[in-house]
């Protein structure tokens, strides 16, 4: 009885952080108009992706740190802080008192950037270096906690805002975001069925 009832509540969860994704999401979409500059599928497709993604950050809010680390990306942009203020209800500055980490985004953005770049010129580098011959054997756990830490690597370049998780947020925080994102391709999805049958 108690895992049914666990069920419908999660199903009506899901049902409005669809409902409020979509809004959100008219709501930056209205702002689109074609006789900007934004002429090309590339652009048009990259407009498309930035306000569901910041509708679905909006519509977190400031519960997850994903959010505020997506929504903070995006309003480093100064062509953004329209968009974003238009589809989270707020004003860019608001959002940044509200929530502490957002003013350092932007700063981290640009060190990652950086960071990219240092990374290419490392990986180079040691290309050039003679390869040391690697031991014949090495040892199981040794391999495994090399393959924990790239994994948990790569988790966090995926996750807006994961550079900065621990492991045990970062785990909690995918998890919210996997959600997020389910909800955000299923609306994507219902939408261009009911498009289809409409030009059909």
């Amino acid at each position: 009885m108690t895992c049914s009832f666990h069920r419908v509540e999660r199903m009506e969860n899901r049902t409005s952080l669809k409902k409020k994704f979509l809004q959100k999401w008219i709501k930056g979409l209205q702002l689109y108009s074609p006789s900007e500059n934004l002429t090309t599928i590339t652009e048009r497709r990259k407009f498309i992706k930035l306000s569901a993604d910041i509708a679905m950050a909006s519509v977190r809010g400031s519960m997850t740190k994903w959010s505020r680390a997506l929504i903070a990306n995006a309003s480093c942009n100064s062509e953004n802080k329209v968009l974003v203020e238009q589809i989270s209800g707020c004003s860019t500055e608001i959002l940044r008192k509200s929530a502490p980490d957002l003013g350092r985004a932007c700063r981290l953005q640009a060190s990652v950037a950086k960071k990219i770049t240092s990374k290419k010129i490392l990986k180079r580098s040691r290309r050039m270096r003679k390869r040391e011959p690697l031991p014949s054997r090495l040892l199981p756990s040794s391999i495994a906690k090399r393959l924990v830490k790239k994994r948990t690597q790569l988790l966090k370049s995926l996750l807006p805002g994961g550079e900065s998780m621990d492991d045990e947020s970062l785990i909690k925080e995918t998890l919210d975001y996997i959600v997020s994102l389910r909800a955000q391709v299923d609306v994507m999805r219902s939408l261009a069925r009911m498009s289809g049958f409409k030009s059909s």
